[in-house]
């Protein structure tokens, strides 16, 4: 099993890196495909909100592509910016929010399906995955590296897929079917003690640079 799984993560490596080098020597700026990710990344939030769950995570899957895609042309074609990075950073938290918001809509709406609780877990996990990303961009302003914690970005982006893509047909009755509520509670506790992780570690490495800092 481990060979196999070794094996299709370099098949799916050896088509990105094909991909990345058909849109480097076709010019086409690392940028713009940052912003046709986040267009299809808002359009999985659209199909989120009209309960097309499967669609949605096929859609998720493809946006995240582009979000590979774009830093891995920036760096072949030598156009790695800081604004591209500032770029890629920003469009991230948007393309967060617009899943979210279209899976609280749908939950929010008078269906079969409506929920005031998953209305509610969606918007923690929303909340708690835009902190997650700002700790981090704030604290490397104060030289603090804090990549940690149990719940990044791709592992997010991983959980919504996988509560989307068990949602075919919201008739099925089967283990693995609509465990989009289920998805939607591991989001919000584990986005959220993601938070505290981080807020701790960064307090603990600012008071090493400077015993006198007693905040």
């Amino acid at each position: 099993m481990v060979e196999v799984g070794a094996n299709i993560g370099r098949g799916a490596m050896w088509i990105i890196n094909g991909m990345v080098r058909g849109l480097t020597s076709l010019g086409i700026p690392p940028n713009i495909l940052t912003m046709i990710g986040v267009i299809i990344n808002l359009g999985c939030g659209v199909l989120f909100g009209f309960g097309e769950f499967f669609w949605a995570g096929i859609v998720l899957i493809i946006a995240n592509l582009f979000d590979m895609l774009d830093g891995n042309v920036a760096r072949l074609s030598g156009r790695v910016t800081k604004y591209g990075s500032f770029l890629d950073s920003t469009l991230d938290r948007l393309s967060d929010m617009g899943a979210f918001l279209g899976i609280m809509i749908f939950y929010a709406r008078l269906t079969p399906q409506h929920s005031t609780l998953n209305v509610f877990l969606a918007g923690v996990g929303m909340i708690a995955s835009v902190l997650v990303s700002y700790t981090t961009a704030r604290s490397e302003g104060l030289g603090v590296k804090a990549n940690i914690g149990f719940l990044a970005r791709p592992e997010r982006v991983v959980l919504l897929i996988i509560g989307a893509l068990s949602t075919w047909s919201w008739d099925s009755t089967g283990w693995f079917a609509n465990r989009m509520p289920q998805v939607l509670w591991v989001l919000a506790i584990l986005s959220m003690w993601t938070l505290v992780q981080r807020m701790v570690f960064i307090r603990q490495k600012l008071r090493a640079m400077d015993p006198n800092d007693n905040g």
